[in-house]
């Protein structure tokens, strides 16, 4: 009898867990099997999506989307957009700032936002809990390319006439606009050296408008398309089509072994694992606990006292030379 007792015992923690993971099991099914709710002409907005007024039990709270005047709106940080589309195939959504109007090429968006509001931007994806990212590095997209590119509005307190990746605003967006200013934009990437002396950034909107996204093009030709320079009618279009985000780390997130990395591969359209490697003074192991591993202190440690000692020798053998050469003299 006491020998049951002990087994029912230590069998207690193992039964527990399973009622837990059978639980959870249940709730996502509840959340897949919601009926899909439109809103406007974004007809099937389902898991993980959700709308205010549905159940509950429907969706990831994290996603829930707004039906204002029968459009579906995202809140994103400070500001609001508007649903395009969803992209249940590659978990992407695509938004648009509820300020540009296609019809009249002097609207601006409403909101500056850039990669740097996403948080996977600094940190690689590690430890951040945003239910959005930018997908600014090909751990999640094998294909490396970035879902969005920047436009950004310069005020130049000149003309800029020789930069072909400065765009004349005018005659949509005149001076006045920005208190007698010049308005230029820039579509694709900008660096330090294409800020002109009296130029500084207005503001930034993304945009995944193909005729503007690029991946790893020479910093030369991002001002061009082929041989014809972008007019603002492409910057326009750009900002009409808006821009993808994507919800790819809630299907990763327990799609792998801890391990292992997850990623959307573009070729299948199916979710990989790829494992993780840490770089350890015996060489590359596998992990996903890089850097926070004791063992990782001590390779470092000992690495970084191997290093020192060399310099120490290679320095006291330079020393010893230099003596040996002025005793000679």
């Amino acid at each position: 009898m006491w020998l049951m007792r002990v087994i029912l015992l230590l069998l207690l923690p193992f039964m527990l867990l399973l009622q837990q993971g059978s639980s959870g099991t249940t709730t996502s099914e509840q959340n897949h099997i919601c009926p899909p709710s439109s809103c406007g002409k974004i007809s099937n907005i389902s898991y993980p999506f959700r709308l205010k007024d549905d159940p509950k039990h429907c969706g990831d709270s994290r996603y829930e989307l707004s039906c204002e005047n029968n459009v579906a709106t995202l809140y994103l940080y400070s500001g609001k957009y508007h649903v395009q589309s969803i992209n249940y195939d590659n978990f992407t959504i695509r938004v648009v700032d509820p300020g540009v109007i296609e019809s009249n090429c002097s609207s601006l968006p409403h909101y500056s936002l850039s990669r740097s509001n996403f948080c996977d931007t600094y940190n690689n994806n590690e430890n951040c809990m945003d239910p959005y990212h930018a997908g600014s590095s090909d751990r999640f997209y094998s294909d490396g390319e970035e879902l969005f590119v920047h436009i950004f509005y310069m005020n130049c307190s000149h003309r800029v006439t020789n930069n072909p990746k400065y765009v004349k605003t005018t005659p949509c967006i005149n001076r006045a606009f920005s208190k007698s200013y010049y308005i230029y934009a820039i579509g694709g990437h900008l660096t330090a050296e294409d800020i002109h002396v009296g130029c500084y950034v207005k503001f930034v909107a993304p945009t995944s408008w193909k005729g503007l996204k690029r991946n790893e093009v020479d910093t030369f030709m991002l001002g061009l398309q082929g041989n014809h320079i972008i007019s603002y009618d492409e910057i326009h279009n750009a900002l009409v089509y808006g821009f993808e985000i994507s919800w790819l780390p809630l299907p990763c997130q327990y799609h792998c072994e801890k391990s292992k990395l997850c990623y959307f591969d573009a070729t299948t359209k199916e979710l990989g694992c790829n494992v993780h490697y840490c770089s350890t003074l015996m060489g590359f192991s596998e992990s996903n606990n890089c850097g926070k591993d004791p063992f990782d202190f001590f390779y470092f440690f000992i690495s970084s006292l191997q290093t020192f000692i060399s310099s120490f020798e290679l320095y006291e053998q330079c020393r010893v030379k230099l003596i040996i050469t002025l005793e000679r003299l």
